[in-house]
């Protein structure tokens, strides 16, 4: 049988190699010599920061000794959560994950724990400390998979959220397995929570999920705004300050969402019709500073997107008014401007159109587009670095096309490694189509770095799936 030792006969064994007594290491350590005397008899239990202070005075590295802590004060003992907070806090601030998943492995088994652990994993994900608290919520979830419980709910939607990244596979399966608990969720937090779903799934191009997400969200903030200036009660309002927008938002935002659902199916007209409902916010009952922002924000989305869906159309007669529209807009984002940028380059493909005066006229801009920057929420995170690589495809589709061909491979590359990086395999293999169908045209020199990129990208697929056998 192995026997497990422990920090006191760790310290007992220090104290007698050094030749210090307890008072002496007390002095060393900033404790006083009867909390040092307790827990070398073992009179007393530890707590984390007086194991910090032993490990520091033993010259040992922060966080040594975590692993005896689990044995000797958690594992096979009742739960003592005064004790077993701070620990986790400490080990989310050293990056001990491995530690953070034994102790909850060792005490989830009672679901009298869930409560406390779903409470310090929000004070985790307050601090930033993201992959502690997923595993918490992961725990938590683990154990509360049949109580059907609004905690649960707020576990796996917190699991979503963490969990959404550059990889798009992965962010497909996560909206997937999240999606069935929206609903169980309070009916203010299911707002969010269908933003962010809409979100997702616009980044994978999944449009009938969108408006499904879409039209879910509009009818339930429809609800909500009218109980809102029907009741008028602190609490209903109290409520309210939950969301991450102004109540409007969500069903104006919905009737967006639905213009791109219309866009991505080439009716325009429909989707003209989802931007005038956009554009119209006269029934609009706030006025607070941040609902104003929020109107001028829409209005000007559909100020710009009546004239794209009449472009995308092939009415090409407002193409300048475009063109200028952006060259007027002296407080565009990146966001906006890629997203603009991008609708003229479809149209152009789309229609064969002439733009190298446009191109021109943006050049640097286009240029400094092609550092893909970060962004922090799902919609920037995700929509945005898509449509940032869907530009790059765009562009290279139609200097190739045209027979600039140091440009079209420029921007091929670049987005040949965000669709990689995005793991958009429809994009990649799209890029690798149009590289190959314009390859006599390729410098040495790029067609080197092309395939020694392709190399990359095989070699990660390996460690990814596991080798092929190519016998087979």
């Amino acid at each position: 049988m192995k026997i497990t030792p422990t920090i006191r006969a760790e310290l007992e064994q220090f104290l007698q190699q050094e030749g210090l007594s307890l008072s002496q290491f007390g002095q060393i350590a900033g404790m006083n010599r009867g909390m040092v005397s307790a827990i070398v008899t073992g009179n007393k239990s530890m707590s984390v920061n007086q194991l910090d202070l032993i490990t520091e005075a033993m010259g040992l590295p922060e966080g040594y000794y975590y692993d005896l802590f689990i044995e000797n004060f958690i594992i096979d003992h009742p739960p003592n959560m005064r004790r077993i907070e701070p620990f986790l806090f400490r080990c989310a601030e050293l990056d001990k994950l491995d530690a953070i998943r034994r102790v909850v492995g060792a005490i989830m088994d009672n679901l009298l724990y869930s409560p406390k652990l779903f409470e310090i994993a929000g004070g985790l994900l307050a601090q930033g400390r993201l992959e502690a608290a997923l595993i918490l919520y992961e725990g938590v979830a683990e154990a509360e998979k049949y109580q059907h419980s609004e905690r649960l709910a707020v576990c796996q939607y917190r699991i979503f959220t963490i969990q959404i990244g550059d990889d798009q596979s992965r962010n497909l399966r996560a909206a997937t397995i999240f999606e069935v608990f929206v609903e169980r969720l309070d009916d203010i937090e299911q707002l969010d929570a269908l933003k962010d779903l809409a979100n997702v799934y616009r980044s994978l191009r999944m449009w009938d999920k969108v408006e499904e997400m879409a039209k879910k969200m509009k009818a339930k903030a429809k609800i909500q705004y009218s109980m809102k200036h029907k009741q008028k009660s602190r609490e209903h309002n109290e409520v309210i300050k939950k969301l991450s927008r102004p109540m409007f938002v969500y069903i104006t935002y919905a009737d967006l969402l639905c213009a791109g659902v219309c866009e991505s199916r080439e009716d325009y007209g429909q989707a003209l019709q989802y931007t005038y409902e956009y554009a119209n916010l006269d029934w609009v009952q706030e006025t607070d500073e941040n609902t104003l922002h929020w109107v001028k924000l829409f209005q000007h989305w559909a100020q710009a997107n009546v004239i794209v869906n009449k472009l995308l159309s092939g009415d090409m007669k407002v193409l300048n008014d475009y063109v200028e529209y952006i060259a007027a807009s002296s407080d565009t984002t990146d966001q906006d401007r890629v997203t603009q940028l991008l609708n003229i380059m479809m149209t152009a493909n789309r229609y064969q159109k002439d733009v190298n005066d446009i191109l021109q006229r943006f050049e640097t801009e286009v240029n400094s587009l092609l550092q893909l920057p970060q962004f922090n929420d799902i919609y920037t995170q995700h929509v945005i670095p898509e449509q940032f690589a869907r530009l790059g495809y765009e562009l290279a589709y139609y200097y190739l096309h045209r027979g600039i061909y140091s440009n079209g491979f420029k921007h091929l590359v670049y987005s040949m490694e965000k669709y990689h990086i995005l793991n958009n395999e429809t994009y990649f293999i799209k890029c690798m189509v149009l590289f190959e169908r314009y390859r006599d045209y390729v410098v040495p020199e790029t067609k080197a770095a092309y395939l020694k990129f392709i190399e990359r990208v095989w070699i990660d697929d390996v460690k990814k799936n596991g080798a092929i056998d190519l016998r087979n």
